[in-house]
């Protein structure tokens, strides 16, 4: 089912990216790492429709988060982007997604791997936990080319204090003045340091392009961690979810 969304607020996360707040009447509370259909139409007729993760906690006031990074050759991310303004409407269809999800009563610790924009989603699951007031403990290793780059920085880093989540950078270029990691891909090393020990047991949600999510799948299996316990969220090159 379509929904109509208004624009109410419009916030640029990075230079390529911004978090577009939707006010949705008759919105079903989402599940923290759902997503959504985008239906942009043109004049002519011609519509494009694109995915986007829900980045906000669910909530009962109709408010939606997606937070977009503009691709180049994109149709849809460079107007969302860079054209919609406030009051504008947009169309939505969802929540959609049943697995790729984190639930409040959920007590396991939890480890979150994100691959750039892959972040949105799992900022869904930390603001959830934090919501809520989840017990659940947290880990997110968070895999970012610059600091620049970083989405939700200073939130992110507010949440390490007053929620005890457990945040780790990767640079993969560029990395900030003594920094004791030099850039690079996530390997072997960072995630035995960074994540939590197999034999915790914890459920863990990565996401990122296609090559990231299956280098650091493959990384948390060689760690010892079960596949079955393994959720994954990959997005194609051009920033479809798969």
């Amino acid at each position: 089912m379509w929904h109509v969304g208004k624009v109410i607020a419009l916030h640029d996360e990075t230079a390529t990216a911004r978090t577009i707040t939707l006010e949705v009447a008759d919105w079903p509370v989402h599940v923290a790492g759902q997503h959504v259909d985008v239906r942009l139409t043109a004049p002519d007729g011609y519509s494009a429709v694109r995915s986007y993760s829900i980045a906000s906690a669910p909530n009962y006031e109709g408010r939606v988060d997606l937070t977009v990074e503009r691709l180049p050759n994109g149709e849809v991310s460079p107007y969302l982007s860079q054209e919609l303004t406030l009051s504008d409407r947009l169309e939505v269809r969802g929540p959609i997604g049943g697995w790729f999800v984190w639930r409040t009563h959920q007590t396991e610790p939890i480890q979150l791997v994100a691959g750039g924009s892959g972040i949105v989603p799992l900022m869904s699951m930390i603001r959830s936990r934090a919501s809520a007031g989840g017990a659940a403990p947290f880990r997110l290793l968070y895999s970012v080319r610059e600091p620049a780059a970083v989405f939700y920085s200073d939130e992110l880093q507010a949440l390490t204090k007053t929620e005890g989540l457990s945040l780790t950078y990767a640079y993969t270029r560029v990395a900030p003045k003594d920094w004791p990691r030099p850039p690079g891909r996530i390997d072997t090393t960072l995630i035995a340091n960074a994540i939590w020990p197999s034999n915790l047991e914890p459920t863990c949600y990565v996401c990122g392009p296609t090559s990231f999510v299956e280098i650091a799948t493959s990384l948390l299996i060689a760690s010892g961690h079960s596949p079955e316990r393994i959720r994954t969220e990959r997005f194609g090159p051009t920033g479809d979810r798969k």
